[in-house]
């Protein structure tokens, strides 16, 4: 972390607004390390489930933390996430304008004079 929480700010990258709040990092790592070689680090913690199977916030004693350390740290990664970039934005881009075509669509519908749409105050 390179800075405290602000617990005053809404990032709005939530799909519920229940999380609020922002802090700065500095990313030490940027590669996919694939679960395959991570999975035979059981996490007694949670039910010796692998760490894998762990949630976010899932605290990991710090012996397997090493080893995840360790394996992230050797592994020689082809990919990143930001390979993937690209894609998802477009996918966003997309998505966004398809929002924004059916906002137009149910806002013409209620405008209608001989729609049953219910019709919203400006």
């Amino acid at each position: 972390m390179n800075s405290g929480v602000d617990s005053n700010i809404c990032t709005g990258v939530w799909s519920q607004d229940k999380w609020k709040g922002k802090f700065d990092v500095k990313w030490i790592y940027v590669k996919d390390v694939p679960n395959n070689q991570l999975r035979h680090i059981k996490l007694e913690n949670n039910d010796n489930k692998p760490v894998t199977n762990s949630r976010d916030t899932q605290e990991v004693p710090r012996d397997k933390g090493m080893q995840l350390m360790r394996i992230i740290h050797d592994y020689k990664h082809s990919t990143s996430i930001f390979d993937d970039f690209g894609h998802y934005e477009k996918r966003q881009d997309e998505d966004n304008a398809r929002k924004g075509s059916d906002r137009k669509t149910w806002s013409n519908t209620a405008d209608s004079k001989d729609s049953d749409a219910p019709k919203t105050k400006n």
